[in-house]
């Protein structure tokens, strides 16, 4: 697949360069299922708006689930807080939506249900928002409860031949996030749209993002008359794929100083198909890894990104420790996908938390003086990993198992458990502990159980 970011003659290139000749738009528009894309072009126009000193106090960022037109138009029209420009951007706004663009919306769920549960999870509350049904409507079967003819009547397009596939386990990641109550309906943006007819204050700009948008609403329109309006939506070919790929990738490694030889592309592409988002994270993996070496060889890609079981494993101890709690899921998801079965991937995370623990217990000693989880690989090889090693093969009551783990295990667990207290990592491992007991002893549901550990660390 390949990126259109193109729409009504207005590429990211040219809006790009005009924000440079000091050209800015009043507001601006990414919308499109190209997340990864979106993103990368939210953060390079807010860049190129404001100086990274400015965006502190005078950026300011919200998530569509949270936005209020009445008081994004009040934002807007007030001074920013210190002397330059005032940004005003809006994640994945719903400003855009209406009943036109349901159907749109249970595509986007039904997309993204395995690889960003809590993000569908999200849109399903949207979805029901506008629908004018409830989470409660749907639980304990309700949903089978609304007819074919109904739900047709409701999404226009939509057959509801699938809602069997994908309803109840929406309604299941909905009901484990906490969402319910009442459904989030989709704020009148009239208010918003007038305010940038008449026009806003020298300097300040409005932001938005957007998964779907109905172009027949007043704001679609104000924003494509007023300001700049980029699409983002995915193209099939394998050729033009790789090429987008390569071109992201080339742009990120020059702005790290670094180049990759044409073996390591080649090794890359075979371990992520090319695909940009899994690339583009392998590539900040490469980059951490070489440390202050230059060049990317073939033999550190095969070192750091590998497609085992093990490493699936660590990623998911990784999105715990950054408590994403939607990356933590579709790595379990992963994991179970592979044949892992719950008592293999358990006793792989009671490992995992061991390790965490280890570290995290060398840190609070101070057993490693000189570490911080901000320095590059190659300066931890140098000045740290020296020290651990001097724990490996301890006798008596402690024995680190840290120490006896591969250089960079070692380093990226020690990254992560500054994500934890030492309180924290025993409760956790205390709980992986009972869940062993639980699923060698009782009928509950492993997978289940699996889930809400994950819940529990990305929530507490």
């Amino acid at each position: 697949m390949a990126i259109r970011t193109e729409e009504s003659g207005n590429s990211l290139r040219r809006v790009l360069a005009d924000l440079q000749k000091g050209r800015p738009a009043p507001c601006y528009l990414l919308y499109g299922d190209a997340e990864y894309e979106i993103h990368d072009a939210f953060s390079k126009i807010v860049n190129a708006l404001l100086p990274p000193e400015d965006q502190t106090l005078n950026l300011f960022v919200l998530d569509g689930e949270d936005e209020d037109p009445e008081q994004i138009g009040k934002d807007l029209l007030s001074p920013p807080l210190i002397p330059g420009r005032k940004v005003v951007a809006v994640r994945r706004t719903r400003l855009f939506h209406s009943r036109k663009t349901l159907s749109d919306l249970v595509r986007r769920i039904r997309q993204q249900m395995n690889a960003h549960p809590q993000q569908a999870a999200k849109n399903f509350m949207t979805f029901l928002g506008i629908a004018g049904w409830t989470l409660d409507d749907f639980r304990e079967d309700g949903w089978k409860a609304i007819s074919n003819q109904d739900w047709q009547q409701t999404v226009e397009g939509d057959q509801g031949e699938e809602r069997a596939n994908w309803l109840p386990r929406i309604i299941e990641v909905c009901t484990g996030l906490g969402l319910g109550g009442k459904s989030a309906a989709v704020s009148d943006a009239d208010f918003l749209e007038s305010i940038l007819r008449r026009g806003l204050p020298e300097g300040n700009v409005l932001l938005l993002t957007a998964e779907t948008v109905d172009k027949r609403k007043r704001l679609f329109k104000a924003v494509s008359e007023l300001g700049r309006v980029l699409n983002f939506s995915v193209e099939k070919g394998e050729a033009r794929q790789k090429n987008t790929v390569m071109d992201s990738a080339k742009a990120f490694l020059t702005e790290k100083g670094k180049g990759m030889t044409p073996g390591a592309w080649e090794v890359l592409g075979s371990k992520t198909g090319f695909q940009l988002r899994t690339s583009m994270a392998a590539l900040e993996k490469l980059v951490t890894y070489t440390g202050e070496r230059r060049t990317i060889e073939a033999s550190d890609v095969e070192e750091v990104i590998s497609r085992t079981r093990e490493d699936k494993l660590f990623d998911l101890t990784a999105a715990l420790g950054e408590k994403n709690l939607e990356k933590g899921l579709v790595l379990l998801r992963r994991l179970k996908d592979q044949g892992s079965h719950p008592l293999a991937i358990l006793a792989m995370l009671i490992r995992e938390f061991r390790l965490l623990l280890h570290a995290r217990w060398l840190r609070d000693k101070g057993a490693l003086p000189g570490y911080s989880p901000r320095m590059d690989y190659g300066r931890y090889t140098k000045s740290i990993y020296p020290i651990l090693k001097a724990w490996s093969g301890q006798t008596g009551d402690v024995h680190i198992e840290l120490a006896d783990q591969h250089p960079y295990v070692a380093f990226n667990t020690l990254r992560i458990s500054e994500n934890f207290s030492e309180k924290r990592l025993r409760r956790h491992l205390e709980d992986l502990l009972a869940m062993d007991l639980a699923m060698k002893s009782t009928a509950r549901d492993p997978d289940l159980m699996l889930e809400r550990f994950v819940f529990d660390v990305c929530q507490t």
